[in-house]
């Protein structure tokens, strides 16, 4: 790795750098709390190393103390995430208002809910070394020294990683218009209520992911078929209050958000062929909606 930064005596690196070592934690472990807090030790640590000025690349320290605590820390949250109730989603990084340019150079594509979902699937160390290699540019001589393994496991893991990724990358990868055009049409057509016209832009093999955490409903098993996920849309409709959509980026790529009565009800990141929407990802736990617009005036 190459440091992009240079540090000074009356300036610190750490401040230019957060928002990459947020991407790097959050990319390893899917929720913000979880990033943020593998941010702040990263700060800790290099706060209270004295030799902060003989440190050549602050970069590549401070990323590679934030994927050290992040490895950790993945660790110990895999036993939780396979004692939650339902399916485990990744807490989505919204932002409302698409106008904003940093929101999408910060989100790129390879934060997309779809991968993050793929990324679950693996185990600890095969996520960590396809990001470490794929997405952050290690050597595999660094990735070997950072999880403990041999250069040879390390480049098994990401070989195995890698054609899981590239399955859902070649599947899903189109134009953001294409992807932004397919989103507005979903929206008019739920808002429609009309079964037949959200049928129509749904992909025969669709899948729908819904998490509610055990804290509000949602479904429990991986839903399929277009024609079960547009019924499932017409009949939640009916059964709610007042429904109204909202587009936004989610994690870098067109989604949307619904509203039940002006009040936030879930977040969906849609993943699309360019014609039909392929995947949905609800996330409707209120845990993780935290930092997502509550009511539709927002």
């Amino acid at each position: 790795m190459t440091s992009t930064l240079s540090h000074s005596a009356d300036s610190d690196p750490f401040d230019g750098l957060r928002p990459r070592l947020f991407s790097v934690a959050y990319r390893m472990l899917g929720t913000r709390a979880d990033a943020e807090d593998v941010v702040q030790d990263a700060w800790l640590r290099w706060r209270q190393n004295t030799n902060r000025e003989a440190v050549q690349s602050p970069e590549a320290w401070l990323v590679t103390v934030t994927t050290r605590l992040a490895i950790d820390r993945l660790r110990a949250v895999k036993a939780e995430r396979e004692a939650y109730v339902g399916w485990w989603l990744p807490e989505p990084l919204v932002e409302a208002d698409e106008r904003t340019p940093e929101a999408a150079a910060e989100l790129a594509s390879d934060l997309s809910m779809a991968l993050l979902w793929v990324l679950e699937r693996l185990s600890v160390e095969e996520r960590a070394a396809f990001l470490l290699r794929q997405v952050f540019d290690h050597d595999y001589g660094e990735i070997a020294s950072l999880l403990g393994k041999t250069e040879a496991a390390c480049r098994q893991m990401v070989h195995r990683a890698s054609e899981r990724v590239q399955q859902t990358r070649t599947r899903f990868e189109v134009p953001r218009e294409a992807h932004r055009r397919v989103v507005e049409q979903f929206i008019r057509a739920a808002q429609s209520g009309e079964r037949d016209a959200i049928a129509a832009l749904l992909a025969a093999d669709v899948e729908l992911v819904s998490d509610g955490g055990g804290k509000v409903p949602a479904v429990f098993k991986i839903l399929r078929g277009a024609h079960r996920i547009a019924n499932l849309f017409w009949v939640t409709g009916r059964r709610l209050g007042e429904t109204a959509y909202r587009q936004a980026l989610i994690n870098g790529e067109p989604g949307l958000l619904r509203y039940v009565d002006g009040k936030l009800e879930s977040a969906m990141a849609l993943t699309t062929d360019g014609e039909r929407i392929v995947g949905i990802y609800a996330v409707r736990n209120p845990d993780k909606l935290a930092g997502v617009p509550q009511s539709l005036a927002s």
